[in-house]
């Protein structure tokens, strides 16, 4: 590696934590109702605001739930579904590249042992595991792009399997902030939006249960 891919690797790396250590020490002042109106201000602008700062959070480990919310609140729930899952996935995307840019090298050079086979495991088994990991959130999102991006797992597999298997849970969020915005405007259907929202959580929260049923009958 010349020295200025160093260097640029190096600047590339502090810029990211220091961004978000910035977010984490902030993000309980962070006024979600501030973002909601600076976006709704934009107007025609709104929704490419709103997908390059749910992208930017997602990079910089901001909660993505409370931003889906809001992209209900703002968009309504079949363009806010759109938004939030285009932001979303750009920002797991470009986390996931980060992480390949700055430690994929080194991990493969470095790796051995039980880690080695671990890694192993996770790139055999490709979109699959991304899949399972998106429907399934054992690991944290915004912890688990990062982490997937130091494997060997193609980008494509990865950003496929990630968009499709995380619309169940950008519906829900998005039809749960749309029956909050909902609610504040004195909408009667508020509540069913909102049984709805909960109901696609339920229906996720019971899926490990499901593939572990799955699992049980495949291996059989």
């Amino acid at each position: 590696m010349t020295r200025g891919g160093l260097l640029l690797r190096i600047a590339l790396g502090l810029l990211v934590v220091a961004g978000a250590g910035w977010v984490l020490t902030l993000r309980q002042t962070f006024d979600v109702h501030a973002i909601e109106a600076w976006i709704a201000g934009l107007g025609a602008r709104g929704p490419v605001a709103f997908i390059l700062l749910y992208a930017a959070g997602t990079v910089l480990f901001f909660s993505g739930a409370l931003l889906s919310l809001a992209g209900g609140a703002l968009f309504g729930p079949v363009w806010g579904t759109v938004f939030n899952l285009s932001g979303a996935v750009a920002g797991s995307t470009l986390a996931f590249l980060i992480a390949r840019t700055l430690g994929g090298d080194w991990i493969a050079r470095r790796m051995g042992g039980r880690l080695k086979r671990v890694i192993e495991g996770v790139e055999a088994e490709g979109w699959r595991f991304v899949a399972l990991t998106r429907l399934v959130p054992l690991v944290p999102f915004n912890l688990l792009n990062y982490a997937l991006g130091l494997t060997r797992i193609p980008l494509a597999s990865y950003v496929v399997a990630s968009a499709v298997c995380m619309l169940p849970g950008a519906i829900a969020f998005t039809w749960l902030g749309y029956a909050g915005r909902s609610a504040a405007a004195g909408d009667a259907s508020a509540l069913r939006y909102g049984l709805f929202g909960l109901g696609g959580l339920a229906a996720i929260a019971f899926l490990p249960r499901l593939v572990r049923r799955f699992r049980a009958r495949t291996t059989r």
